[in-house]
């Protein structure tokens, strides 16, 4: 849900300085195209360029991408193209299928470069999601940033690159308001970091005996579970990238502190696994995020970020226990808002 709202006169004074950072690079890398046929640095001269990268279960792009669209439909009218680079995090999202459904489910009508082999990351040197450049109508970087915020000062750019261009300067800045997976975290409660959940990168894993790789192994929570901590129960195959559930009825329990929670999970052969959250021993009622019902109940049936938990009240140190009712699952990261 957008709108309009003028520009605050102090980031006036901070837009008229902007450096070149260089040239704008080749996407000749991407792999493919959605939404557009193939676009390239030379064919964008004389339009101002916006490049997203992002990857569809990132919850940091998903609350920025609200601004994004925004500008978009704001300003490719005056000369600005807006292109997502989407570059995998997780195996499963190199899959195109995958990619595409994301597209048309979460609206993003833009092009995108579909960059499995992170050619168009290298050719700019970039490291993370998300993050955004732009590029003048000369084809030169003027500014980028990396990360969620900051969106007047980006879209202050936006105008001074189109206003360089010839294109009338705005007076006004969008308004924005994310909902769902897009809503903006609070920050102000936030005490739990993403956490990922294969061998190669977890963290703070406190199931009794540690973890045991690429083998199937039964797993237990221990008595007492402190502050950001998890446990899996059950029998689990650790992998690089996710625990894989070989039987039903494995749990997952982690002691989080934030008013959201959310997991990147999986069907690891596409059959659908049925699941059940508690918070606090409890059906989570009001608190029950988009993917599940008050009850608790829901179903993984996609590759793909799941919101679980949405605290409506007063945010404090709490226990999600989630528990699959079939095999099947993968678990990639939690991650929190």
């Amino acid at each position: 849900m957008s709108g309009q709202r003028r520009v605050p006169g102090w980031l006036r004074k901070d837009s008229d300085r902007l450096p070149v950072e260089g040239e704008l690079p080749s996407f000749e890398g991407a792999t493919g195209w959605l939404n557009s046929p193939a676009l390239n640095a030379a064919g964008l001269r004389g339009k101002v360029v916006v490049v997203d990268f992002w990857t569809y279960t990132c919850i940091n792009w998903l609350r920025q991408l609200p601004y994004v669209r925004a500008w978009a439909e704001k300003y490719s009218d005056q000369g600005l193209v807006v292109i997502g680079v989407h570059t995998p995090e997780f195996p499963f999202e190199q899959d195109a299928g995958n990619v595409s459904r994301a597209v048309r489910d979460l609206r993003v009508d833009y092009p995108v470069a579909i960059d499995s082999d992170y050619a168009v990351w290298q050719a700019f040197d970039n490291h993370y999601w998300p993050a955004l450049y732009f590029a003048d109508a000369e084809g030169r970087i003027r500014h980028h940033h990396f990360g969620e915020g900051e969106y007047e000062r980006s879209e202050m750019v936006i105008q001074q690159l189109l206003a360089e261009a010839g294109s009338p300067m705005s007076d006004s800045l969008v308004s924005v308001e994310g909902r769902g997976l897009e809503a903006p975290a609070d920050w102000a409660t936030l005490r739990t970091p993403e956490t990922y959940a294969g061998y190669y990168r977890t963290e703070s894993f406190a199931s009794p005996g540690g973890v045991v790789q690429d083998k199937p192994h039964s797993y237990a929570v221990p008595p007492e579970l402190r502050l950001n901590r998890w446990a899996l129960s059950g029998d689990w195959t650790m992998r690089p990238h996710a625990p894989r559930l070989n039987t039903a009825d494995g749990q997952v329990v982690y002691r989080f502190h934030a008013r959201d929670l959310h997991v990147v999970m999986g069907p690891a052969a596409g059959a659908a696994v049925r699941f059940r959250v508690l918070l606090d021993g409890q059906p989570p009622g009001d608190a029950h995020g988009g993917d599940v019902d008050a009850d608790g109940r829901g179903t993984v049936a996609e590759q793909r970020l799941y919101q679980l938990i949405r605290q409506p009240e007063a945010v404090a140190d709490r226990t999600f226990e989630i528990t699959f009712l079939d095999p099947g699952v993968e678990i990639f990261a939690f991650t929190f808002g």
